[in-house]
């Protein structure tokens, strides 16, 4: 079949010529095994076809070859020279979807691992082609409205706000954050999702970050000449470039960024919205490196534009702004408390000027706003300032207006920082997220039948059912968790009235791993807040989170069909559920004390599973470790004869985390099964004595038990062997040793 489709390479209808090699690349994608076997004879016809005047030829030449990179780069590599050369004229062709599909070419090559080898000596001339390619063609600019300055008046169309999903809460250990960063090189979503622009300013990105600073010497001159020119067009095309190249080549920016950064914020105040939007998003991909320097240098000039922007009287420039600024609050956290005030100002006012679209983005900054500065926000002037208009929002939604995501995720954030501050508003912002999971459960059990005056009555089927949005049950649970970490113990009140405990039994074994996720994290978050209320659930609870452990095979107990869930390490969905079972398990074995020894054999064998596992995630082994050592803690004797079999992986899990109440607890589970089993921690002690050092500031009673534990080894083995021992010790880690517990 394959030659047959080569014949027709040759054909003299360019339509035909066309639909031959996208049928040949049909077989590519799928990576057909008669392909393979004529992959020479194909290439030669390809180049034969490279500068076909039919442009849909051309297109098809690039997509060809473009995918032969992804699965038999040996096959391109003798003619690299040759490829790298065509693709550089067609990502200059004059019909842009030509342009378009061969720029592909230099974002799939920079994923090979001879891009270095193959492009070093052309950058010279492919960084001009594609720093061209990133300004705005005239009928960018005619999609994009772009003459149309002030628009905050004009409505939003409903087509035109993008569909949002709702990022299930995860309990982590480490200081690494799930931050919503965009991958978006910058707004034009009111052009199709992908164009020529869009392309080569991710090209210039990877290729950054393949060639590092290597990169600048070709691209510098460039820039300097773009970002000072007259015209606007090649301005905001300099500014989207600087941004692109921002991961890869930080190093070597730095030395320009005293002159860079004023010059954007300066740019911030630029005539043409476009250029203001841009450099909003620019600005925000250095924002690590402006929040490290003095802040009357950069962060507060920065600040005061970022939210001129945010008022803008353009809704392109706004949502630029306001993702900006959220950036900048995950990068600053607690720098921006001084600021609090005219943050919030900014914000609240907001809420009166913005269109749909960015009222959602608006909710993002403030709750983002809200995890950055924490506790800090709980002060009467900001509450009074902030809520009204949350709530104001709040009752005006309807509880099946999917609107309520943001402002539930938002509100999530918002009820964790306030604390006890947001206690006035709890109990109807409590009852409606029980509510909504009610909800949700019973039409997942029903199904939503048609009212029985429909037209479509007769036909219905008694099994047919529209099946519910789970999102609304998600954000529900996760609010409910932020109000139960926000609250503690004041939310018990809520729980004793409500049937929150049944709904989360029901919760915890639904098909949607999303909704687990959420389930479990909120099962922590009451344990930790009212236990009194959880504790008659333990023995129903544990046999579900038990079920839930391990992330390979993930089953749903008392599930009418129980749905093996296979490759799931693969899967981060799967990977959060098992995190947050595994959380949740550490907390109620904090509360139930000796009690929890019932079930310590229905979970300890997973765990220490998981913990030996290769390729377990960082976070995954984290929150094992953990709980492993809080099991210990509460019941050292059950725990502490698997001591030798999980130590050494337990050790170096825990190494790298800050100290916290989590860490005391398992470090105190681990010293009471090195005390009931000693020659467990033998073999692996050298890795014991790397994570007690691990330790900044351990109390006083924790390192005590370090201090025995160190001892009581060097005594037994002797002096002249725990020299010998000691001195395997890298020297810090000697030091440390010898410096806070004297051996």
């Amino acid at each position: 079949m394959i030659p047959k489709f080569l014949q027709y390479f040759k054909h003299t209808s360019a339509k035909i010529r066309s639909h031959a090699i996208a049928c040949v690349n049909q077989f590519i994608i799928s990576r057909t095994q008669a392909l393979m076997v004529h992959i020479d004879v194909f290439i030669e016809n390809l180049f034969a076809l490279a500068n076909d005047e039919d442009p849909e030829v051309r297109k098809n030449v690039c997509r060809a070859l473009v995918m032969l990179q992804e699965v038999r780069m040996d096959r391109l590599i003798p003619h690299m020279h040759n490829i790298v050369e065509y693709m550089l004229l067609r990502t200059q062709d004059g019909d842009e979807t030509v342009a378009l599909e061969a720029c592909e070419f230099w974002l799939t090559l920079a994923e090979q691992p001879i891009c270095k080898e193959v492009l070093s000596g052309y950058l010279d001339r492919v960084i001009p082609v594609l720093v061209n390619n990133t300004r705005y063609s005239e009928i960018d600019i005619i999609l994009l409205k772009g003459d149309v300055e002030e628009d905050e008046q004009i409505p939003d169309r409903e087509e035109d706000i993008r569909p949002r999903f709702h990022k299930a809460k995860t309990h982590t250990t480490s200081e690494e954050q799930d931050g919503q960063e965009s991958s978006d090189l910058d707004d034009d979503d009111a052009l199709s999702d992908w164009n020529l622009r869009k392309c080569s300013a991710a090209a210039l990105d990877v290729l950054a970050n393949v060639f590092r600073d290597d990169l600048l010497p070709n691209l510098l001159p460039i820039l300097k000449e773009t970002l000072f020119h007259p015209d606007w067009e090649a301005k905001e095309s300099g500014i989207l470039v600087l941004g692109a190249i921002a991961e890869g080549c930080m190093n070597g920016m730095v030395q320009h960024l005293p002159d860079l950064v004023p010059f954007l914020i300066k740019s911030l105040s630029e005539k043409k919205a476009l250029v203001r939007s841009i450099t909003c998003w620019t600005l925000s991909r250095y924002a690590h490196w402006i929040v490290q320097q003095q802040h009357e240098l950069y962060l507060k000039p920065l600040m005061t534009e970022l939210l001129k922007r945010v008022l803008d009287t353009n809704k392109r420039v706004q949502e630029a702004a306001c993702s900006a600024f959220a950036t900048l609050e995950e990068e600053a956290c607690t720098e921006l408390v001084p600021y609090l005030g005219y943050i919030l100002e900014t914000l609240v006012y907001a809420f009166n000027k913005y269109q749909h679209k960015n009222l959602l983005i608006l909710y993002d900054a403030i709750g983002t706003l809200a995890d950055s500065v924490g506790n800090h926000l709980n002060k009467a002037e900001y509450i009074n300032m902030l809520m009204p208009p949350l709530i104001a929002k709040w009752n005006s939604l309807r509880d099946e207006d999917k609107d309520l995501f943001p402002l539930l995720e938002c509100l999530s954030s918002v009820a964790t920082a306030l604390q006890s501050g947001f206690l006035p508003y709890s109990e109807p912002v409590y009852q409606r997220c029980v509510n909504l999971v009610q909800q949700n459960l019973q039409q997942s059990m029903v199904g939503i039948q048609p009212s029985p005056d429909s037209k479509m009555a007769a036909l219905a089927q008694p099994d047919q059912f529209e099946p519910p949005d789970k999102d609304f049950m998600i954000v529900a649970l996760d609010l409910l968790s932020g109000l139960a970490e926000g609250l503690n113990e004041q939310i018990e009140p809520l729980v004793s009235s409500s049937n929150i405990l049944t709904l989360l039994f029901q919760c915890m074994q639904d098909k949607m791993p999303e909704v687990r996720q959420s389930s479990f994290a909120l099962l922590g978050d009451l344990t930790k807040a009212c236990f009194q209320h959880v504790k008659p659930c333990i023995a129903d609870y544990m046999p579900i989170l038990g079920a839930n452990l391990n992330p390979e095979f993930v089953l749903l107990p008392f599930a009418a069909d129980f749905m093996p869930i296979l490759g799931a390490n693969l899967n981060p969905e799967f990977i959060s559920v098992c995190n947050n079972a595994t959380w949740a398990i550490g907390e109620i074995s904090i509360q139930m004390g000796a009690d929890m020894q019932p079930y310590v054999a229905l979970v300890l064998n997973q765990l220490v599973d998981i913990i030996n596992r290769p390729g377990t995630p960082k976070t995954l082994l984290e929150n094992t470790a953990i709980t492993i050592g809080r099991l210990g803690y509460v019941c050292p004797q059950e725990v502490a004869p698997m001591l030798q079999q999980f130590i050494r992986p337990w050790c170096t899990s825990l190494r790298n985390i800050r100290d916290n109440e989590e860490k005391d607890s398992a470090f105190r589970g681990i010293c009471s099964m090195i005390h009931v089993n000693p020659g467990g921690v033998v073999q692996d002690f050298i890795f014991f004595c790397d994570a007690v050092a691990s330790w900044v500031n351990p109390k006083e009673d924790l390192k005590e038990m370090f201090f025995r534990i160190l001892h009581g080894f060097k005594n037994q083995v002797g002096e002249e062997n725990w020299r010998r021992f000691s001195d395997q010790f890298p020297l810090p880690l000697k030091e440390r040793l010898s410096t806070q517990y004297g051996v």
